[in-house]
């Protein structure tokens, strides 16, 4: 592989990560805006934005499933099984993007992201978005520094 698709990766995955924090804001601001409210409108974006959380991260696996893998999972279940490719270590290519632990806690988000597709905004549910708003910065910083490793080990 040519190190200027590696390099193209590296910085793609540093965009996606300078992207995120913009999104969490804007997560956070309509959830407070909401509380303040009691406007349930505001829990749309919400919604939206902690779709855009989990996508965002969902990009850059893609991204390193297709350049460095080789290959993207197929069929129904194919997000589920991205990041199960992802916490595998692949002997001789690369070592696992990320950990199980982040990968479970990536999941939680990926049903989100289903939900938010399939469900109508008025049944969001502000107990689940509550703890997944809760947990996002946690779970974004662990996320960040497993992808910035993972980049820092492209470029050696």
């Amino acid at each position: 592989m040519s190190d200027e698709i590696i390099q193209e990766l590296v910085e793609r995955i540093h965009l996606e990560l300078d992207e995120i924090p913009r999104v969490l804001a804007r997560m956070n601001e309509g959830w407070e805006r909401a509380r303040r409210s009691d406007d349930d409108y505001y829990l749309d974006g919400v919604a939206l934005n902690l779709h855009g959380f989990y996508m965002g991260i969902e990009r850059i696996l893609t991204r390193i499933a297709e350049t460095i893998d080789g290959k993207l999972p197929r069929g129904e279940g194919w997000h589920l099984l991205l990041l199960e490719q992802m916490m595998k270590e692949i002997p001789r290519t690369r070592p696992a993007v990320i950990s199980t632990d982040t990968g479970i806690k990536l999941d939680e988000y990926r049903r989100f992201r289903h939900v938010v597709r399939n469900v109508y905004t008025h049944n969001f549910d502000p107990v689940k978005l509550e703890k997944l708003i809760d947990s996002a910065p946690e779970l974004f910083a662990q996320a960040k520094a497993e992808l910035l490793a993972f980049a820092a080990f492209l470029e050696q």
